[in-house]
């Protein structure tokens, strides 16, 4: 709060006309930044989508091998039913020998029998976590291939984003002082809408000069009167259309003499 306020006492210390030229001229140090920018073009997005899409891959492929993992002890589960299985009829068929009517015998048969149709169930189930599991080990192959295949396009832009912000990083640098400098002499509120008129517009221009009587935004045109205003630079005038901060064309001219 301490900081905002002293900003606010600094600004208030420059005249409307001065307001009116930092703003300008801010205007064309961040135009500056958003050249540098487009340099970058797509790479940002493209680096976030990669990494995204990896990290989608990754997670895909360890909830596969999960699965997998399930797979396995399922099969190993069925194994030890198939042994228990074993276990039983060799159990049944020893006490066959020793049966004292034909009801028993009988009874033991149809345990035998539903243990060898357990063991069939068993071995089916084997056979079907079998093939699903080498489907799951071909889709983590699949995936694998494309991760680094992926990984391999974002280390290329990487190195390419990293490159371009080497090459400007200088120039950022000096522009971020200069914006800062600008910035001292508007007051907070004017900055606001400053930069809340540059994210709503397309090619990021809130403020523009007055040319061939029209807009230098959206380019209708400026009544007269409207335009010795914007001369006078005694307050600060947005064009009725597109909301943008008019300055005059002489601010370019005067600063092509300077």
């Amino acid at each position: 709060m301490a900081t905002s306020s002293r900003k606010n006492n600094e600004s208030n210390d420059y005249s409307v006309e001065e307001k009116i030229i930092a703003l300008y001229e801010l205007q064309k140090i961040d135009s500056k930044i958003d050249e540098i920018n487009k340099i970058k073009g797509e790479l940002p997005l493209e680096v976030q989508d990669l990494e995204d899409e990896i990290a989608g891959l990754e997670t895909r492929i360890a909830n596969i091998t999960s699965e997998i993992d399930g797979l396995t002890a399922s099969t190993k589960q069925r194994k030890e039913e198939i042994e228990q299985a074993k276990t039983l009829i060799a159990k049944y068929e020893h006490q066959q020998d020793n049966v004292r009517n034909n009801r028993e015998f009988d009874s033991l048969s149809k345990e035998i029998e539903y243990q060898k149709l357990e063991i069939e169930l068993c071995e089916k189930k084997i056979k079907e976590y079998s093939a699903d599991s080498k489907v799951k080990k071909k889709m983590i192959e699949d995936a694998q291939a494309i991760v680094a295949d992926r990984k391999i396009d974002l280390a290329a832009k990487k190195a390419e984003l990293e490159s371009i912000d080497q090459e400007t990083a200088k120039e950022i640098e000096s522009l971020a002082v200069q914006s800062e400098t600008a910035a001292v002499k508007i007051d907070s509120r004017l900055l606001a809408a400053y930069k809340r008129i540059r994210e709503n517009v397309h090619n990021g221009l809130a403020v523009v000069t007055v040319k061939r009587d029209a807009c230098g935004g959206c380019y209708n045109r400026i009544p007269p009167q409207r335009q010795l205003d914007i001369r006078m630079n005694k307050k600060i005038i947005v064009c009725e259309y597109c909301g943008r901060i008019l300055v005059s064309n002489l601010l370019d001219e005067n600063n092509a003499e300077e």
